[in-house]
């Protein structure tokens, strides 16, 4: 039974900020998206994705701009009405665009306020002929010259097109699509990396005000204090910091958020909690620190999940979301990797998953990394290593998205009246 991968990989503009994402697709031994093929291997991958996106569609396409690339029989079985116009970029490749019953359903699907994007762009008659109905040009690195890239790029920007270059796997490409002057770019080497450092100690602050509401009720409910830290690096980091710190001198040392708020207690958890507020009062979460929060949390909750599959595993599931969470705190917080993980009590197994990616926890770390970077041989690899059903990663991934979506949607998005309760409620304790 082959495995069916479908994984949303970030498209960055010059400056680092997220544009949206697209949304790669994989099964029947060969990857759909953007590739050409015989008819009946693509009525199966159009059957594949189209059953997939039938059930899934509110869970692939939620608050970002997504491109996707729609097949001639996707495009015939209009798919794209599955999707808000608003938050759909069609792509179309070269299969498409030769096909004259295809054109007459993108044409369309422009004329209802879809976008639009061509994968690969030619200087061709047949792409030249579209610029009326498209809205972006994406452009292959690997296998278009630089005099050809500049020359599109130019009758681009003259016709008020963005241009995307993708496929770009190292630095040295990331520059050369910069001095290009590409409008977004995107690839393996986009996917990873990090642009900058936040600024220290970056939190959540609308999370961080429902923390403040939920430890000052009069009967502060522990799970809803502890689910709270969980969703933010930075607060999760701080208190096993805390906890673990010498003023508790303790035997045995706090490894999870629930025996860190056991140790704590729920009256120094206030002290704490008042403390940052006191300390972070003026530290508001910019955007580049919000998407390294949410993407930790997105991968601690996969790592998490994954670990009802994994076989042999030397850490718990509990664990195992720290790990993710902790994935990236050294862009989060001022220090490298080595000195945060020595100042929380998290396992060797973690430590060297993180630091060298060793061991089967290393193997886990690297999987849910290879799935974000739609490494489709080396995903397949290491499920096959760990033991997992690879053809159940997906869905896997689907229900972490859902709930990370969900709860972030919840998060950042708090009641007026939660934040006037928990500004009165954040006074210094007599």
């Amino acid at each position: 039974m082959s495995s069916k991968y479908i994984v949303r990989q970030p498209i960055k503009d010059v400056t680092g900020h997220i544009i949206g994402h697209e949304i790669l697709y994989h099964g029947e031994n060969q990857a759909f998206s953007g590739e050409k093929g015989t008819s009946s291997t693509e009525f199966a991958a159009a059957d594949t994705i189209y059953n997939f996106l039938t059930q899934n569609s509110t869970k692939v396409l939620r608050g970002s701009l997504s491109f996707m690339t729609f097949t001639t029989m996707l495009l015939m079985k209009k798919t794209p009405k599955l999707f808000d116009k608003n938050e759909l970029v069609i792509q179309i490749d070269d299969s498409v665009i030769i096909h004259p019953l295809s054109m007459r359903f993108v044409q369309q699907f422009a004329q209802e306020g879809y976008k639009v994007a061509v994968n690969e762009f030619q200087f061709a008659p047949r792409y030249l002929a579209l610029m009326d109905s498209i809205d972006y040009i994406k452009i292959n690195i690997q296998t278009c010259t630089d005099v050809n890239m500049r020359n599109i790029i130019e009758i681009a920007h003259s016709m008020n097109k963005k241009c995307i270059v993708t496929n770009i796997d190292s630095a040295e490409l990331h520059q050369k699509a910069i001095a290009m002057k590409a409008d977004a770019v995107e690839g393996p080497y986009v996917a990873e990396k990090l642009t900058t450092k936040a600024h220290s100690g970056s939190y959540l602050q609308s999370n961080f005000f429902r923390l403040m509401v939920a430890v000052t009720r009069d009967e502060p409910n522990v799970d809803e204090i502890e689910q709270l830290i969980a969703a933010d690096a930075s607060l999760t980091y701080g208190l096993l910091k805390m906890a673990n710190s010498v003023y508790f001198a303790l035997r045995h040392r706090a490894s999870t958020i629930h025996q860190a708020v056991m140790t704590l207690g729920l009256g120094q958890l206030k002290q704490w909690v008042y403390l940052l507020s006191a300390s972070n009062a003026e530290n508001q979460t910019d955007t580049e620190s919000e998407e390294f929060l949410k993407l930790s949390f997105m991968r601690a909750n996969f790592c998490s999940e994954l670990m009802n599959y994994a076989k042999d595993m030397p850490i718990s599931k509990a664990e195992a979301y720290l790990m993710g969470m902790f994935s990236t705190l050294n862009y989060l917080i001022d220090a490298s990797m080595e000195e945060i993980v020595a100042e929380v009590p998290v396992v060797d197994e973690i430590k060297n998953a993180l630091l060298r990616r060793e061991g089967r926890c290393g193997k886990l770390y690297e999987l849910v990394l290879c799935y974000e970077a739609a490494d489709w041989e080396r995903i397949t690899t290491l499920a096959d290593e760990l033991g997992i059903p690879s053809n159940l990663i997906t869905s896997v991934y689907f229900i972490c998205m859902e709930n990370v979506n969900m709860l972030w949607e919840q998060l950042t998005n708090p009641y007026p009246n939660q934040l006037k309760e928990a500004e009165e409620d954040a006074q210094p304790v007599s």
